[in-house]
């Protein structure tokens, strides 16, 4: 009965609001929210604070309730007749923009039904999808049992201090969903191992070395400055060579993409680490640390520092090599590790550190240790089932690699919108890529599954 009676409604509102759902994502992603220096009454910078308002004000716009909590977070609500709390939340800060992109990051474009523009999956598209899904149970009077929130976040890319933010100071919900992964039920993610490999003093041939946009992201282009002499040199695939003062700078060109899933990137920074080797461009103590370097870039499972690790609940550990840079005589390269349970943050940290044979140590070293709930539980079975029932899928709960909100939350797991299955146009890139991209027709069965799932969650216990 209810499919029956709650399926054509939503059908009808997916088809009206297709035309304001993708204005409302423009709206969002024109607003260039990567995090910046601290402002008073803007912690995160002025770009997701920015973002944050626009959002709470297309919240106000559709009828609903909004609060900004001192540019943290901000959420849209409904009252429930009860005690108990569902709620969505999604992010409104972007990784930047990178590079290799052939329309501008933050002018969202309609192409051959799919949206481009940083964002647009990740994760303002999914914001506007939780919007307009609280809009639906408002414009249908729908009777809540349990009240219904859309939390907005400010943080999430760079550390998700909203969310420790809001935890501090507000209740947490007694269930919650993050459209922030895959269709159809992501019930645990890897732990998360950030931290820097660094170098002694050098102060040796190379003069500057730099590449990378964020930890999290592979980067697709790196450059570096070293002392030698141009004509002894050669290109070859994924590096050029230019000269430049008596030295040369190599550029590497590579293949971007989420650090959670680097299978099939190409990091540059470690084209530009074999060609520094293979010519013996350097002095003895840097090839002692490119070494590792080396060991590090080629392989992602983490098999060249000894890491490599995996369980029977999550894939394989994965880790990348995100930004570089050379900052007091010391190289910098960042790290991002996903790891299951086989492992420790503590056990990855020593083993690096025992990989770097003393020519590389461990710096800034932080993690958080996996996450996971039981397939079982019946919030996680009614949004399953509402997924499938909306496909005509079986879709199965998985785990990833990716860190979501849900990690931080009691009772929480992310829930689309994306698909493993849809393949990319030529155009189009994926989440945290260069011409990021979001299929329209996904996004409006997404808004019909988040429509569902939030009225079938209102018949749960919670």
């Amino acid at each position: 009965m209810f499919f029956e009676k709650y399926g054509p409604l939503a059908d009808a509102y997916v088809a009206e609001n297709e035309q304001n759902v993708i204005a409302a994502i423009k709206r969002l992603v024109d607003v260039p929210s990567v995090e910046g220096a601290p402002e008073p009454g803007k912690p995160f910078g002025p770009g997701p604070a920015a973002a944050l308002a626009e959002g709470l004000a297309l919240a106000k716009e559709l009828g609903l309730a909004a609060h900004n909590a001192d540019n943290y977070i901000g959420w849209a609500e409904l009252p429930g007749t009860g005690d108990k709390q569902v709620a969505t939340i999604t992010h409104l800060d972007v990784v930047p923009q990178g590079n290799g992109w052939t329309a501008a990051p933050f002018d969202m474009q309609v192409k051959d039904g799919w949206l481009i523009g940083r964002g647009v999956a990740d994760d303002k598209g999914p914001s506007v999808l939780c919007l307009y899904a609280l809009k639906f149970l408002k414009d249908n009077a729908v009777p809540l049992r349990h009240s219904v929130r859309a939390l907005l976040g400010a943080n999430e890319e760079t550390g998700m201090a909203d969310v420790d933010y809001y935890l501090k100071n507000f209740a947490a919900p007694d269930f919650c969903f993050s459209p922030d992964a895959e269709f159809p039920v992501c019930h645990g993610e890897k732990g998360g191992f950030n931290g820097s490999l660094v170098s002694g003093e050098l102060h040796g041939n190379i003069l500057e070395f730099e590449g990378g946009v964020a930890h999290n992201v592979v980067p697709d282009r790196a450059a570096c400055l070293v002392k030698a002499d141009i004509t002894a040199l050669t290109g070859r695939e994924g590096i050029t060579l230019e000269a430049e003062n008596g030295a040369v700078r190599i550029r590497g060109w590579g293949k971007g993409g989420h650090a959670a899933m680097p299978a099939g990137t190409v990091n540059a920074i470690g084209l530009i680490v074999d060609y520094l080797l293979d010519n013996r461009l350097c002095t003895p103590e840097e090839e002692a640390y490119l070494k590792v370097l080396q060991k590090l870039h080629h392989a992602t499972d983490g098999s060249g520092m000894g890491i490599a690790a995996s369980d029977e609940v999550f894939d394989p550990l994965t880790i990348i090599g995100g930004m570089i840079k050379l900052e007091g005589g010391r190289l910098w390269q960042d790290l991002d590790c996903r790891y299951p349970t086989a492992i420790t943050g503590a056990e990855i940290e020593r083993r690096l550190n025992e990989a770097g044979a003393g020519a590389a140590a461990v710096r800034q070293a932080r993690w958080s240790e996996p996450f996971y709930i039981e397939a079982g539980d019946p919030a996680i079975q009614a949004l399953l089932d509402t997924y499938n029932q909306v496909t005509g899928e079986h879709g199965k709960p998985f785990t990833m690699g990716g860190g979501t909100y849900a990690r931080h939350f009691p009772r929480a797991v992310s829930f689309g919108p994306e698909r493993a299955d849809l393949a990319l146009p030529e155009f189009a890139g994926p989440m945290h890529g260069a011409n990021e991209g979001a299929n329209i027709a996904h996004l409006m069965q997404a808004l019909k599954i988040y429509i569902l799932a939030l009225l079938r969650l209102q018949d749960l216990e919670l």
